[in-house]
């Protein structure tokens, strides 16, 4: 099919072998898939962490495929030997619009910020996360540095001097079985403004169905 690729990278055939060798660039291909699949909630903790195991000590290309048979095809501009994910992004604004990374953006292995006076915000709420680490090396001054997460990434804030800036820290609840699919890792300076971390806004549909019962309505 035009546009994706096999979990394990390689095309299928009449001339194929099913019991060829899977390579580490096979296992790691497959690891992405299934990241990928929880992130998107089509696995759930249990089952990820099963699959992981199994894929990172399978030895033949049958043995993979059969731990993501029942997933949908990574579009091939995410994963494979077409579009790779980057390893490094730049990012680079003074004084102008806010700099957003929202919807199914592609999260890269390392991402540098030298951004001064304007607003960053980094949504991973629908990214697509193929790796477990991102290191993110902000040299940001002024304005407010925001990161949207979920329940399954956390937020590493130790290794970021602030100087006149703060940061405001607000996990989303979650269930303590959670595997973490994504550990984001800030490194270097803030400078003025602040840092937020915290999970995505409910809707107002959803804050109705999550308001307290006023007594009267109980009685």
């Amino acid at each position: 099919m035009s546009g994706e690729i096999s979990p394990t990278g390689r095309h299928s055939g009449p001339d194929s072998s099913p019991e060829l060798r899977a390579s580490h660039a096979d296992r790691d291909r497959v690891v992405d898939v299934l990241r990928i699949a929880a992130g998107d909630g089509l696995l759930a903790a249990d089952e990820l962490d099963e699959r992981l195991e199994a894929a990172l000590s399978a030895r033949t290309l049958s043995e993979l495929t059969t731990l993501t048979a029942d997933l949908p095809p990574v579009p091939a501009a995410v994963g494979g030997s077409g579009v790779e994910v980057k390893d490094v992004v730049r990012i680079e604004q003074v004084h102008s619009g806010p700099v957003e990374r929202v919807g199914r953006w592609v999260v890269p292995r390392r991402l540098e910020l030298s951004v001064t006076f304007c607003d960053v915000r980094l949504d991973f709420t629908d990214a697509v996360i193929t790796h477990d680490t991102l290191r993110i090396d902000v040299g940001m001054t002024g304005k407010t540095l925001t990161l949207v997460t979920r329940p399954d990434i956390v937020v590493d804030t130790d290794g970021l001097q602030l100087v006149h800036s703060g940061v405001k820290y607000r996990q989303a609840s979650t269930n303590p079985d959670t595997p973490v699919t994504l550990r984001v890792e800030l490194v270097g300076q803030k400078v003025h403004g602040r840092v937020v971390v915290r999970p995505r806004r409910r809707t107002f549909g959803q804050w109705l169905l999550r308001r307290p019962t006023p007594p009267s309505a109980r009685a």
